[in-house]
Formats: C-alpha cells, structure tokens, sequence
C-alpha cells in the first residue's frame, strides 16, 4: 500500500466518485481510496468557479513507503499521558471555571482529561432553556436576563454563524483538540480540511450539550445560574471567591466571562485587577437579500454545491482608520445581542445549512478609544462610554426595534428611503444612523462603504441596523509572561474577555494555552 498527494479542481456539483474516479485517472492506477486534506472554493473568476481539493490517494498500485494519513491530533501536552499513567491528588488540585464559552469549556475539558478536578460555572442558563428563554423573548416576554443571546450555556457564540477561521498563528494543537472535541460531539468531519469551516448555531445547540456530559462524564461539575460576584486575594493568590453569597476555593481560577459581562469588569477593576484600553470598533450590522450577494460574488442566483456566497471586505480611510466587515452570516439573520434590558445591540447568527433569504455582517470601523475620550482614559471609563452609547440606542427606539437606514441614505445623509423587510425580529425604526457615533468614524464607514459598493455590485442596496459593537472586547487584562493575571499567580482571564482573543478558535486556543502555564 502506498500513497500519492493528488491537487484536483472539480465542478461545485461534483459527487465523491467523480472526485475518486478523477484522482484515480491523474496518477494513472484504477483502484484506491482517497481521504480530503484540504478543500477551498476558488471563485476569483465567476465563469469558473470550483472546489479545490488536496488528497492524499491509498492504493496497492502506488509503489512507494505507505505514508499515514494525517489525523486530528490530540492536544498533545494535555492527553499523552492518561489519567491513570499520571495520578495527581484531586484533594489538592481543583480548578473552578467561570464562563461556559470556548474559552471556558475547552480548558475545562483538557483539564478534566489531565485529571484534575473541575467545576465550572455559568451565571446563565444551560442551553436547552436558553433557547426557550430566546424564543419567549422574541414572541413579547419578557428579557430574558440570564438566558439571551449573550449570557448562557456556550456563550455568545452558541447563537451564531459558528465560524471556525482565525487568523491567530502557532495555534495548531490547539486547533487539534478543538476540532476533535467538536466531531467527537457531532460536528460535521468537514470542519477538519475546509479552508472556511463553520458549524452553525443548529449544530451549535446540539454540541454544546454535548461537550457538557462529554465534562461531566469526565467527573467535572457543571453548575448553571451560579454567578461570580467577588474575589479575596491576598499573598498574590486568590484565596476564596463569592459565588451565589457563598464562599467556595479552588487551587487556580480560570475565568472566561465573555466581553459582554461589564459588571465582572468592574469586580476585578474593583479587586485590583489591571486592564488597559486598547484598539477597538464600532459600526453597523448590514443587510441584503443573500440572492444579491450570491449574484455580486458569483453571477448566478444560485450554485449548485455551495450553500450561499460569502464576503470579507476592507477599505482604507484617508484618516487612520480601517473599515471592515467582521462575522458575515450567509443566508442568516440579525439578532438583539443586548446582555441587558436598557441596552440595544445586534449580532448576526445563522444555521448549518446557510438557507435563509438574508445576508448580514458587521461594518466596523475600528479607532484608538484615546484619540475621542483623552489619552488618560482608564479601561473602567471606556467601559461606562460605551456602556452609555449603547443605552442611548435603546433610548432612540424605547423598545428592542433596531434603529435602521438604508445605506443609500447613510451615504448621502438624508432620511427618505423607505426601509424594506428585514430577518430582525423586532422589526426596525428609520433612524439617522450618521448622527449617533463620532463624526471621524461615520465619515470613515461612509468611505468604507463606497469603497464595498464598487467591490460589490448593488452593496449600497442593502440596510444598516445599529449599534454593533461587540466584535471584540475594548480593554484587556495585563498578564505576566506565563500567562496568569499579573501579580495572582493562581488566576487566568481568557478569551474574547480577557481582550486577547476574537472568535471561537483564537479564544479557545487562549483558554488552552492559559492551561499549559498552569501545568508549568
């Protein structure tokens, strides 16, 4: 048995057995397997769009050294050496976790499997009810508090497009263990070799429950609607935590609040916990008809195997600034992202299958938060601004509408155009979008915008719907070179909260590596 590396390009409609049958032809043998390395759409040119496949073909006619095929790695620092090859005295050992996103659970995980005991903690709710909670929510109950679309079992990212892409480097085992744990909990083997995998929050739903009984099976706790409210650090140690008016201890605190939980920011600013500010974003979420993204980028309504086109779009400024889009959702919807009652933000989320009518992503301009609010702002200063700017976006619809403008209006400033139809389910609110952030910003997008209506044909067709403004935290903890909050040598703040991270792969990644300093 031997093995041959194969690049091939098909139609975007090819079955396996075309594919097999085409590697089999181009290295001229006529029977064998193949196993998918890697598979990227190349749509550069829209009257030859196709897959590109990297194989690695097996056969008996291949005459060379048999070659494995490559496999999803474990985590190797972590899950080399088993629980019963390395006994570790769990008396001793425990590690509570607070926060249940990637930057929570997969540490928790790795830890479980390392053999230590782990509780984790969830001020939200678990998943099944979350989604309950959300449904009532958007049917006229009331705001679900501890069950939305930013606090719950999985985080924020159990309700959204499930993007696995970073742009984080030397994240490779990482990756490994994530996607591992992800197919071992039913994601879809793909996630292993497409160049732009993603799971979907239907599948997200499912997995998260999961990789719940995947950490208790482990002997991990799991312990919903228990919120961190306090911290005694004393001797550069934590020595007790309040959770639920009790004091309970853990040798190490991992903590993965999310960059929505503004009040534990405040806890740990409280507590003597150093963050500063860093560079940031505001914008819009953008909304189009997907047939008119798939017509933009393909030149066709449909394409038989692919679900729906994509975009990733940027635009330099004549000021320093740089507008993006960040989180595109194809065939998706906009969602109310607001941690709390008296806040109004949107997010964008879709499902496995990309179906829906519309297309969303965030238009983001990003900005140095000094250059507006003073060079001595402190990170507990920028949170209250921003805290206020996504209040006052409450305030201009007084329910969760979201405010709306075409993006032709936005452009020429000028309120006339009637908003269209949208997936938002609480419906929009014609609003002058350019009145409501810094004047340098909204100049920025406007150039941002123009520069995605000449790169997309009809871009300035679709609406703009505000605020976004969680693409990334805004301040980040300080942290000594092994990892752990600077000076409390037992504690670890990870993921997108710790403002080190964005995303599910880079603040999992964050949360794993913050395991291996503890390990040192």
């Amino acid at each position: 048995m031997g093995n041959r590396i194969v690049e091939l390009r098909c139609a975007t409609n090819t079955g396996y057995e075309e594919i097999l049958s085409n590697a089999l032809k181009k290295i001229s043998i006529t029977q064998g397997k193949i196993t998918i390395l890697k598979k990227s759409l190349d749509a550069r040119k829209k009257q030859d769009i196709h897959w590109q496949y990297r194989l690695l073909v097996s056969s008996e006619e291949i005459k060379n050294k048999e070659i494995t095929p490559p496999d999803i790695e474990y985590y190797s620092a972590l899950l080399k050496e088993r629980r019963k090859n390395n006994p570790i005295d769990k008396s001793r050992k425990k590690v509570i976790v607070v926060g249940s996103g990637p930057a929570g659970i997969f540490p928790a995980l790795a830890l479980a499997l390392r053999g230590y005991t782990v509780r984790l903690i969830e001020q939200g709710q678990p998943v099944e009810q979350r989604k309950i909670s959300i449904k009532n929510f958007e049917q006229g109950g009331d705001f679900p508090q501890w069950g939305n679309y930013a606090y719950g079992e999985g985080g924020a990212g159990t309700f959204s497009d499930g993007k696995l892409t970073s742009r984080s480097k030397g994240i490779s085992k990482e990756r490994d263990f994530l996607t591992q744990q992800y197919i071992a909990a039913g994601a879809p083997e793909e996630i292993a070799y497409l160049a732009h995998p993603h799971l979907g929050s239907d599948n997200l739903f499912t997995i998260t429950q999961k990789l719940r009984k995947g950490l208790i099976n482990l002997g991990g706790e799991i312990d919903f609607l228990h919120r961190l409210e306090d911290l005694e650090i004393s001797n550069h140690k934590i020595q007790e935590m309040q959770v639920n008016g009790k004091s309970i201890h853990g040798d190490y605190l991992i903590m993965a609040p999310g960059h929505s939980c503004y009040e534990s920011y405040a806890m740990l600013i409280k507590r003597g916990i150093e963050f500063k500010t860093k560079i940031m974003a505001l914008g819009f979420r953008g909304e189009h008809p997907q047939e008119l993204i798939n017509r933009a980028q393909w030149g066709n309504n449909k394409l038989k195997g692919v679900k729906a086109a994509e975009y990733r779009l940027t635009a330099g400024t004549k000021g320093s600034h740089r507008v993006y889009s960040f989180c595109m959702c194809p065939g998706g919807m906009v969602v109310p992202a607001a941690p709390r009652s008296d806040l109004n933000i949107v997010n964008g989320m879709s499902n496995y299958n990309r179906d829906g009518h519309w297309a969303n992503a965030a238009i983001l301009c990003s900005f140095n938060p000094k250059e507006y609010l003073g060079e001595n702002i402190t990170s507990l200063d920028l949170l209250t601004w921003l805290e206020n700017l996504e209040g006052r976006f409450k305030d201009i619809t007084g329910d969760y509408s979201a405010p709306s403008c075409t993006i032709e209006d936005f452009l020429k400033g000028t309120l006339k155009s009637d908003l269209p139809t949208s997936s938002y389910p609480f419906g929009l609110k014609a609003t002058e979008l350019w009145n409501e952030l810094p004047s340098p910003i909204i100049e920025a997008l406007k150039e941002g915008l123009q520069v995605f209506s000449r790169k997309l044909q009809g871009y300035d067709k679709g609406i703009l719907l505000g605020l976004e403004s969680k693409s990334s935290s805004p301040i980040q903890v300080i942290r000594n070179t092994k990892g752990h909050v600077e000076n409390v040598e037992n504690f670890y703040i990870t993921g997108e909260g710790s403002g080190w991270s964005g995303g599910i792969v880079s603040s999992a990644a964050d949360g794993l590596r913050s395991i291996s300093a503890l390990l040192q």
